[in-house]
């Protein structure tokens, strides 16, 4: 391999990193607001959800699926929790039970999935318009306004760190932590790398692809509780299209759509935070909201090029390995 081949391949492997400093640099010169502390904290604080939703969509890919429902999973469980706690229960009796909901919609696309051998992308989609159209049906089509005690989730801080970055630090120390140090995790990649060899070394595979559809759901529905959180009410557009975001937050971040690369720590963290600070750039420098998408859009694009040409590198120098 030559120099310039070698210096294409590490600007391929951390095109991520380089692209989210370009970011924080280009926008730090356009605005002297953007690097302050206090935005820095509403970056985080805005990414939160995404960036949960995003863990839960990392571990699906890394097995080489994908999960299309995780957007009206969010509707839903807001929808629900919006009812729950509106005609009166407690709000700590309420988060439990619109938990158990996220596992559910986990369940159901794991049991289509791994038993009737069903695609992820056919089933997601189903689970997906079945998620909307429950949550519409629910709420009416009407937004659901949440009560103060819902509203100081978001408010409130522990040890001086606002709630939603707490919640968000321990998803990604335990997500981090199972797909690091743990067999489930060791197993999660094999099975991405190739799910036929990795049943054939005793790799409980169904279990897993069950459990990842189960930490996607979990992953949903706590990622719509951090939101409404900060948010207030529930909106018959609340979750949609987040589905895309996370995907694009976890390949931004490295983790490939061709399943057993990728990691939550820095991978799927940055992936996020690049995809918040790109539209809180926007926003701080006046751009046309419109164009937000087609900017946002354009980066997706050009990171899925690169996890592409990544991929093709791999597998030719596999190839070459082969052959020799």
């Amino acid at each position: 391999m030559t120099r310039f081949q070698k210096a294409i391949q590490l600007l391929l492997n951390y095109s991520t990193v380089v692209l989210f400093l370009v970011v924080l640099v280009t926008f730090g010169l356009l605005s002297p607001k953007f690097l302050t502390l206090g935005n820095i904290t509403n970056i985080l604080i805005q990414s939160s959800s995404l960036t949960i939703l995003a863990i839960g969509m990392t571990f699906v890919l890394l097995t080489a699926g994908i999960d299309l429902s995780v957007g009206s999973i969010m509707f839903v469980v807001g929808v629900i929790s919006g009812k729950l706690v509106v005609i009166g229960l407690p709000i700590w009796w309420a988060i439990p039970l619109v938990l158990v909901i996220g596992l559910l919609f986990g369940l159901v696309n794991a049991f289509f999935i791994f038993k009737l051998k069903i695609v992820p992308f056919i089933v997601t989609l189903a689970t997906f318009y079945v998620g909307r159209g429950l949550g519409l049906y629910i709420s009416e089509t009407r937004a659901i306004n949440l009560p103060e005690s819902f509203l100081q989730i978001g408010s409130s801080k522990l040890l001086g760190l606002p709630m939603p970055i707490v919640i968000l630090l321990l998803v990604l120390i335990i997500g981090h932590f199972v797909l690091s140090s743990t067999q489930f995790g060791r197993q999660v990649y094999a099975v991405g790398n190739d799910m036929a060899k990795a049943r054939k070394a005793g790799v409980p595979v169904k279990k897993i692809l069950l459990t990842v559809y189960l930490i996607c759901g979990l992953c949903a529905a706590i990622s719509s509780l951090v939101a409404l959180a900060q948010l207030g009410a529930v909106s018959p557009t609340f979750g949609y299209q987040n589905e895309f975001m996370a995907i694009a937050a976890a390949v931004l971040g490295g983790t490939s759509l061709f399943g057993g690369k990728g990691n939550i720590l820095p991978g799927t963290l940055i992936g996020a935070l690049l995809i918040q600070s790109i539209q809180n750039g926007l926003v701080i420098i006046n751009v046309n909201p419109y164009i937000y998408p087609v900017i946002t859009g354009t980066v997706i694009f050009l990171i899925v090029m690169i996890d592409s040409l990544r991929h093709k590198s791999v597998q030719k120098a596999l190839r070459t390995k082969t052959t020799i």
